[in-house]
């Protein structure tokens, strides 16, 4: 799968940045986005109607393979987000509760039937493989608490595994961009920022992060390309096997707030 996954990458390059309607710029600023459910899902997913709009409940069925629920809306719209535009730092994030991972009842030690994992995307991207695997995404995977940026070789120590119960979340903070515009950026397209800082959280309350444009494993073609507020940034939850959780995009229903 991950060779496939690179050749179709190669022949589905990034989208440029999008206009957003102003009806869905609100929507999407009020933590309202909706699911997309991909073909290779297998699973329920649904909003639940008790709670903030906003709010998701996910559970797959039996030993499903790899694949990443992405929205319909980008979390961070370019063309209305980037500090590169507005000259205001922009911050993302969105929360997770793991309300049951692995259907087995596996015994520490063993490796993980299932897993669920959390990050960032831009668009298109493959969803039958896990946010973090391929080119314009990061994550961070709930089986072995490792992250993972445009890297398909075993990602980076970060944190502990997702424990049932807990709620984690994902966020990225885009500073003022350090350089005027260079050539060729000023016309529909977006700079490229230098100052951008992924965040984690556990249990409301900061945990961990990185800079994004930290020393990466030269074997990952591509870099950081995509992430660095220049494109269009869809919330990515990943799942493999059996899991059960929550997803919440309102800040009305955030533990954190950052």
């Amino acid at each position: 799968d991950g060779d496939r996954a690179y050749e179709w990458c190669l022949r589905n390059p990034l989208w440029p940045p999008q206009p957003v309607h102003p009806t869905s710029l609100a929507a999407l600023r009020a933590g309202h986005l909706t699911f997309l459910k991909p073909d290779n899902y297998t699973g329920d997913l649904l909003p639940l109607p008790d709670r903030h709009p906003g709010t998701w409940k996910a559970r797959t069925w039996g030993d499903g393979a790899d694949a990443s629920l992405l929205t319909t809306l980008p979390i961070f719209s370019a063309m209305n987000d980037s500090p590169a535009r507005t000259g205001i730092p922009k911050t993302i994030y969105f929360e997770l509760k793991l309300l049951a991972m692995g259907r087995g009842g596996g015994s520490a030690g063993e490796e993980a039937d299932a897993s669920v994992s959390i990050g960032y995307v831009a668009a298109p991207y493959p969803t039958w493989r896990q946010p973090g695997w391929q080119r314009g995404s990061l994550a961070v995977h709930g089986d072995d608490g490792r992250r993972f940026v445009n890297d398909t070789f075993g990602g980076t120590d970060f944190t502990t595994m997702f424990r049932t119960g807990e709620t984690v979340g994902i966020g990225m903070r885009f500073g003022r961009p350090g350089r005027p515009p260079g050539y060729g950026e000023g016309e529909g397209l977006v700079q490229a920022l230098d100052d951008v800082r992924v965040f984690f959280t556990r249990e409301g309350r900061e945990v961990g992060g990185w800079d994004l444009h930290e020393e990466m494993d030269e074997r990952a073609e591509g870099g950081v390309a995509g992430l660095e507020g220049n494109y269009d940034l869809f919330p990515a939850v990943g799942v493999y096997g059996g899991v059960d959780f929550e997803v919440r995009f309102n800040p009305a229903d955030w533990m954190y707030h950052p």
